[in-house]
C-alpha cells in the first residue's frame, strides 16, 4: 500500500523550490507529502488519539529527521514513493519519544506551548506515545523489507537504552564526557543515523555509501543535541519555548556543565555539584554566569562543530548534486542554531 495515495500526491504535489539559506527548503514539497502520510496514519476509532497526537505533532519544530531521510534520498536519486511512508515512521517514532520523555522530565513546557502531559494528563501522554510507536510499526511492513524492519527496530530500542541510561545518570555529578556522549549518541543521534541509512537502503546503495549515510546522520544528531545542550544556558527563551537552565532542574549532566566543573574553581563547582544533586537551582543565574566565564559553552560549541565536520566529511562518497549541497549546509548551519 502507498501512501499517500497517487491523487494525493497529485493534488498536493509542488516543486520543491532551493532556498540556499534554508537547506529544508530544497524537501519543502516532499514534506508536505510526509504530513499527508501522517494525517492519514493518525486516523483513530479512539478520539483522544487523534487529540493528543496532531496537538505534539503540530507543536512546531523543523522535522529534521524525515527531512534528513528526504535530503539523503535526493542525494542518493531515489525515484519511488516509499520515502514518504519511511519519513512519516520516523515522525512517529520521534514524536513518541517526546510524549514519554515529558512525562519522565514532568516537563511542563515544549516548543512556547503546554506540553501534552501538561494538557491532557501523563496517562494519555504514555499511552498515546504507544499508539504511534505501534502504528509506526505497522507503516513499517509497508515497505516490504527485513532491512528496513531492522533498521528501525535496532533504533528504537537502541533509544529506549538511551532514555534508561539518562535517567540513571540523573544527578550523577561524576558522568564524564564519554558517558554523557554515549548517552546522546543512543537517545539522540541514533535516529538521525537510521533515518540517513534507510535512505541508502531504499536506494539499494553500495555498503560503503550505506555507512557513509548512517555516519553523517550519527554526527548530524550529535552535534545538534550539543547545540541543544549548550542552548540550555544561552539559548533566547523567547524563541526556544522554554527556560534555561530546565536541563539542571532536571538534574540532567550536560556537556557545559561538565566543562565548567572542571574549570571552575572550588566554590562554584560546589554550587553546581550541589544543584546537580538536589535538583534545586536557587544560584541558577550564578551556575549560568559560570558557564560562561569559564569558556564552557565555547568548548561545547567546539565540540558541536567537530561532529558537525565529521558529518559534512562523510558526504564526500555521495553524488555532488543540490541535494548533498544542501546536507553540507545543513550541518554547517547547526552551529549557528538558536532553538
Amino acid at each position: 500500500m502507498r501512501y499517500p495515495s497517487n491523487a494525493e500526491i497529485a493534488a498536493l504535489s509542488e516543486s520543491n523550490t532551493p532556498n540556499p539559506s534554508n537547506p529544508l527548503s530544497l524537501v519543502a514539497g516532499d514534506m508536505r507529502q510526509v504530513d499527508a502520510v501522517i494525517a492519514r496514519r493518525l486516523s483513530s476509532s479512539v478520539p483522544l488519539i487523534g487529540e493528543v497526537s496532531h496537538y505534539i505533532i503540530s507543536a512546531g519544530g523543523k522535522r529534521l529527521r524525515p527531512a534528513l531521510l528526504l535530503l539523503v534520498a535526493g542525494a542518493l536519486e531515489y525515484r519511488g514513493d516509499q520515502h514518504f511512508n519511511l519519513a512519516a515512521v520516523v515522525e512517529f517514532i520521534h514524536t513518541a519519544t517526546l510524549l514519554h520523555d515529558d512525562v519522565v522530565d514532568e516537563s511542563t513546557m515544549r516548543r512556547g506551548k503546554p506540553t501534552a502531559n501538561e494538557s491532557f494528563g501523563n496517562a494519555a501522554s504514555v499511552l498515546v506515545g504507544d499508539f504511534l510507536h505501534s502504528r509506526a510499526f505497522q507503516m513499517m511492513v509497508d515497505a516490504d523489507s527485513m532491512r528496513v524492519m531492522q533498521i528501525l527496530s535496532e533504533a528504537t530500542n537502541i533509544i529506549a537504552e538511551g532514555e534508561v541510561q539518562q535517567l540513571i545518570n540523573t544527578h550523577n555529578v561524576d558522568l564524564d564526557e564519554a558517558g554523557y556522549l554515549a548517552v546522546i549518541r543512543s537517545k539522540t543521534a541514533k535516529l538521525f543515523e537510521a533515518s540517513a541509512r534507510l535512505a541508502a537502503v531504499l536506494t539499494e546503495a553500495p555498503a560503503e555509501l550505506e555507512e557513509a549515510c548512517a555516519n553523517y546522520g550519527r554526527s548530524l544528531g550529535t552535534a545538534f543535541q550539543v547545540i541543544d545542550d549548550a542552548l540550555d544556558y544561552d539559548g533566547d527563551t523567547t524563541v526556544m519555548g522554554k527556560n534555561i537552565g530546565d536541563d539542571l532542574r532536571e538534574g540532567k549532566v550536560t556537556l557545559p556543565l561538565i566543562i565548567a566543573m572542571q574549570r571552575a574553581n572550588a566554590q562554584d563547582r560546589q554550587m553546581i555539584v550541589d544543584a546537580i544533586e538536589q535538583g534545586s537551582t536557587p544560584h541558577m543565574a550564578d551556575i549560568v554566569q559560570v558557564v560562561k566565564d569559564t569558556g564552557s559553552l565555547a568548548a561545547t560549541r567546539a565540540a558541536a562543530a567537530l561532529q558537525a565536520q565529521e558529518a559534512i566529511d562523510c558526504l564526500a562518497l555521495l553524488p555532488r548534486n543540490a541535494y548533498t549541497q544542501a546536507l553540507n549546509t545543513l550541518a554547517s548551519q547547526l552551529l549557528d542554531r538558536r532553538e
